[in-house]
């Protein structure tokens, strides 16, 4: 594996996010090109899924997590692979799926959407150990997937004391 940045400026948008399906999927739809904050719109563009995968039993739920798991390993690091970067910052689809884990198990509603959110935003950005360790030592699509993983299960946990208080 060559030396590549570790990232690139959201500024600079791929043109190949509007004509590859992968990079489009990857850039969460589009939203990892927004100049600012694009790990948050990807976690908001992870939103409106929540209550399709809530229709779903529990066990479908957690078997969607896991494909989208495995399926962004590939996905995150084909598209870094393809972009000759470590991480574009515009890569949001482990974002995606770490909204998907920290909701959930948890009650329908806005306010737990919101809550998960601020939650998951926390950590993610925080990254406290391991996520941060694991951000900085592990490469490839596994290490762009890993550290947003942790971090929904990290918010997941918070969220079910939550659940657990105030349902």
């Amino acid at each position: 594996m060559t030396d590549h940045p570790k990232q690139v400026p959201a500024e600079f948008v791929p043109p190949s996010v509007w004509r590859n399906p992968w990079h489009f999927l990857a850039f969460g739809f589009g939203s990892g090109t927004l100049p600012k904050a694009p790990g948050t719109w990807g976690s908001l563009v992870a939103l409106p899924f929540i209550p399709l995968w809530q229709m779903l039993p529990d066990w479908g739920y957690w078997l969607m997590l896991g494909i989208t798991m495995l399926f962004g390993f590939w996905l995150c690091g084909k598209v870094a692979d393809d972009l000759r970067v470590h991480d574009h910052e515009g890569i949001v689809w482990d974002e995606m799926v770490g909204m998907w884990i920290t909701l959930w198990l948890v009650p329908e509603g806005w306010y737990w959407l919101l809550a998960g959110f601020l939650m998951f935003r926390f950590f993610d950005i925080l990254k406290p150990w391991p996520i941060r360790w694991i951000d900085r030592h592990v490469h490839g699509g596994v290490g762009i997937m890993l550290d947003d993983v942790l971090a929904g299960v990290f918010a997941w946990l918070a969220m079910q004391g939550l659940v657990w208080c105030f349902s």
